[in-house]
């Protein structure tokens, strides 16, 4: 019988890289959707009638800038999740780096557009002029 008479040590350095935060960061943001989706949808179609979601059902939640809040980062965590999404599929068909490259650039782009034209679409939403 062999007998183990020491240990020895190495260290492992792991690499950070861009896949393993894209990689994480669909985790994270799966977490976050479920419970905000979730959430939005006991709000809005269990709570209330789905014969009540009108605009000015969405006005009187948008006076309160708790209600955007959660609006907007529902809104960020669902559009760079899905973009990430595809982003790891079209990286499976895709071998070309060059063409990979250029697509990241765009859906990166595209990402950060999205959020911040939707985000600037809800923060400036004026429910006193639909209420009213």
């Amino acid at each position: 019988m062999t007998q183990l008479t020491g240990t020895t040590h190495r260290t492992v350095q792991i690499q950070s890289n861009f896949e393993r935060k894209a990689f994480m960061y669909m985790r994270l943001s799966g977490a976050a959707l479920l419970i905000l989706a979730v959430g939005h949808m006991v709000v809005q179609h269990v709570l209330n009638s789905t014969a009540n979601l009108t605009l000015m059902f969405v006005a009187e939640q948008w006076n309160s800038w708790g209600w955007k809040v959660y609006d907007m980062l529902l809104l960020a965590f669902a559009i760079s999740h899905g973009v990430n999404g595809l982003r790891n599929v079209l990286e499976d068909y895709i071998h070309n780096r060059q063409v990979m490259k250029v697509i990241n650039t765009f859906l990166a782009i595209f990402v950060v557009a999205t959020i911040l034209w939707a985000g600037y679409a809800i923060a400036v939403f004026d429910s006193a002029k639909v209420l009213n």
